[in-house]
């Protein structure tokens, strides 16, 4: 056995028994085909964040679309308005894909975090028998003891003109001792049937290599594709009342009533007035 790192205190890769190493050559072999979307699958013991990295790769021309970085821990993992993700080695599957969507206008790239979360959702919900539901934009919620909680959230990123690069975490086995935050939950506390992460990843990737392709085909309309409908069926954010914290360091709340064409939250204010919300952060004020 071959330690995992020097800086790492606690010995070697098999140190926790009950959260082994990810397969690659069975990933590769479950997903990297001839006509699909997956080019190559790696992964890592240990990096700071497989999104800059993999952005990184993409900016030199060292990686193409359907390449997946995958990392058995993040040392500085990132989720929205740069807040760090941190999670004990291999508790969770925390991944990156590049995508370099030709066929869909710039202008509706802005979906890709919302079709990832309704994929990773999905390939969940299949693998793992757990039910999940989407918190606008980008977080993945399960219930823990009667109680809604994060247990992934997605960042999209530019990677040069032409390619997006998309970051997943998700928290598998980790345990209530070791929540970040009260609010934090894993598909282990929520009931998980399988907690095995190959399975769950090859289950996730395949409903992300599916939704993906019919976006695609779709010419990026969201509509047209089915992926509105079915984000909006699977949010927790609509039909709640909310409040929108805003870049400026303002907000605003109301009930959050749709999802628009370009994948905005539309919040009803009061007296027929709606706001279409981009960016922020949402506070789900009214449980479901």
């Amino acid at each position: 056995m071959t330690p995992r790192d020097a800086a790492d205190a606690g010995g070697g890769r098999w140190s926790d028994l009950d959260r082994p190493p990810l397969n690659v050559t069975a990933l590769r072999r479950g997903l990297v085909r001839e006509g699909g979307l997956w080019t190559g699958v790696d992964v890592v013991q240990r990096t700071g964040s497989t999104n800059s990295d993999l952005v990184a790769a993409a900016s030199a021309g060292r990686a193409v679309e359907g390449a997946v970085l995958v990392a058995e821990e993040q040392t500085t993992g990132r989720g929205r308005l740069d807040r760090r993700w941190t999670a004990p080695p291999r508790s969770g599957l925390f991944f990156s894909v590049l995508l370099t969507p030709r066929e869909a206008p710039v202008s509706h790239w802005g979906w890709l975090p919302l079709l990832t979360g309704v994929a990773v959702a999905t390939g969940l919900s299949k693998a793992a028998g757990v039910d999940t539901a989407l918190k606008w934009p980008n977080d993945l919620l399960v219930t823990v003891g009667g109680e809604e909680r994060k247990a992934g959230g997605i960042l999209a990123e530019r990677a040069g003109e032409s390619a997006v690069v998309v970051g997943v975490g998700v928290n598998v086995t980790l345990r209530a001792e070791e929540l970040p935050v009260p609010q934090a939950g894993s598909l282990a506390l929520a009931g998980a049937v399988s907690t095995d992460r190959d399975t769950l990843l090859r289950s996730v990737l395949r409903s992300l290599e599916e939704w993906y392709g019919r976006w695609r085909e779709a010419g990026g309309d969201p509509a047209r594709c089915g992926l509105q409908e079915t984000y909006a069926a699977g949010c927790a954010t609509l039909g709640r009342t909310v409040r929108a914290e805003l870049p400026g360091d303002w907000s605003i709340v109301g009930e959050a009533v749709a999802v628009d064409g370009d994948g905005r939250l539309v919040i009803a204010t009061g007296e027929g007035v709606q706001e279409p919300v981009g960016a922020g952060d949402i506070v789900h004020l009214r449980p479901a």
